[in-house]
């Protein structure tokens, strides 16, 4: 590098700035290349204010599987098998995680461990529609004070045609980190409706499919693990735009779906007629509660997923239909229960609710006959509770609400006890 008042005649200009010799104090020369006192400056600057780049740190106090799975039977009801099941996966998914960050060796090691690399184990949830799946992941993340984020693959498509981008999930797990790139890449991604891109049936597609067997070859990279430039506020990519760099190792992706039909698959696999020792084996039907405990990969691969997607998925959580009990449980018992939330909002207003045992009983016997799970009690207080909550806030002289069955199965106005009623049962 060498001083350009060296060279005056030459008309020499900044490669920043463009400004001329003759109008900085100083001009240095590079390879090619002109830079001014002042832009060194600006740059000198710029380096002195940014900020550090934060550094990954271990995962302190990680929970055991025995803790995950007691905070997830908080807020999910049943569903024993999964909830144990996806415990052990997190657990080992973010003690893998830490593996990778410590450079201490254990006393007696002798470096053996060094030869042994931990695969990631991304996490299939499969059963019925109000079931669980998505409450079990985003109980997950709340548990792990880790950024989550859901996204639908049903509007997945690949890059270059109407949709959203595969990569664009990472996008949104970015601003659910605050736009901080090492949570990002410490969070969890639940793609829901993941059986709504398989194929129609198990072969190879020969013909272009965008919104299906495309969609989960671009998913392949990202859930394996890869490094996805991202636009930082989303949408297409173009060539003039500023990118972050995930490095997805890390993230871990939980998939979930009804698959719809799968059971049959399942039931027909084990139907099917042995000789020799397994020949008096038990035939399973479709209606079996526990048939997706039968799952193997060659019923989901005959279903429509690609063989590679099925390999990215390791860990297969089945979830159960809701019977009555839990159903009932449901109204009740979780942190999240709905009577409990419409308690705390008309406890806000002054106001006590409660609910008659025989309301409680409709409202599930609605919910059976609908089939859509727990998504089914919502809609049926949200129904139900429509008016009161509508006139509450502008009637002081209520002080409790009583919520009967005919409440919930003929659509009657709850019980309304006054302030001056319950004055007069305590004189």
């Amino acid at each position: 590098m060498s001083d350009d008042k060296n060279f005056p005649n030459l008309p020499h200009r900044c490669s920043f700035c463009g400004k001329p010799a003759g109008q900085v104090r100083r001009l240095f020369s590079g390879h090619e290349s002109f830079i001014c006192n002042e832009c060194v400056e600006l740059c000198n600057d710029l380096l002195l204010s940014a900020p550090d780049q934060e550094q990954a740190k271990e995962i302190a106090d990680l929970p055991t599987p025995a803790d995950i799975k007691s905070f997830l039977d908080k807020y999910v009801i049943g569903q024993e098998i999964a909830k144990t099941t996806v415990a052990v996966a997190v657990y080992n998914h973010y003690k893998r995680i830490n593996s990778q960050l410590s450079t201490k060796f254990k006393p007696g090691a002798e470096g053996a461990d060094d030869e042994v690399e931990l695969e990631k184990s991304n996490i299939l949830l499969m059963g019925p529609t109000g079931t669980g799946k998505t409450l079990i992941a985003r109980s997950l993340a709340k548990f792990l004070k880790v950024p989550f984020t859901i996204a639908d693959a049903t509007v997945l498509t690949e890059a270059g045609y109407v949709g959203e981008d595969v990569e664009n999930i990472l996008v949104r797990l970015y601003h659910a980190s605050n736009f901080n790139q090492q949570k990002t890449e410490r969070g969890i991604i639940y793609i829901d409706e993941i059986d709504k891109i398989s194929r129609k049936d198990g072969n190879p597609s020969i013909t272009r499919d965008v919104s299906g067997e495309g969609v989960q070859q671009g998913l392949l990279k990202i859930l394996e693990g890869t490094v996805a430039n991202i636009p930082p506020k989303g949408g297409r990519k173009h060539p003039e735009q500023a990118f972050v760099q995930i490095n997805t190792s890390n993230i871990l992706f939980i998939c979930g779906g009804a698959f719809d039909g799968l059971d049959k698959t399942v039931a027909r696999r084990l139907g099917r007629k042995t000789v020799g020792f397994e020949s008096n084996k038990r035939n399973i039907s479709a209606d079996s509660a526990d048939i997706l405990e039968h799952v193997m990969p060659v019923d989901l691969i005959e279903y429509g997923l690609i063989p590679e997607m099925v390999g990215r998925l390791p860990v297969a959580a089945p979830l159960q239909p809701l019977d009555k009990h839990a159903l009932l449980n449901i109204l009740t018992e979780p942190k999240n229960a709905i009577t409990k939330q419409y308690s705390k909002l008309l406890k806000m207003d002054g106001v006590k609710v409660s609910f008659e045992p025989g309301a409680l009983q409709a409202a599930v016997e609605i919910a059976m006959e609908r089939k859509t799970g727990a998504r089914a009690l919502r809609s049926i207080f949200e129904k139900a509770m429509l008016d009161i909550m509508f006139q509450i806030p502008s009637s002081p002289e209520v002080a409790e609400v009583v919520i009967t069955t005919e409440t919930i199965t003929k659509g009657e106005k709850p019980k309304i006890i006054t302030h001056t009623e319950n004055e007069k049962q305590a004189g």
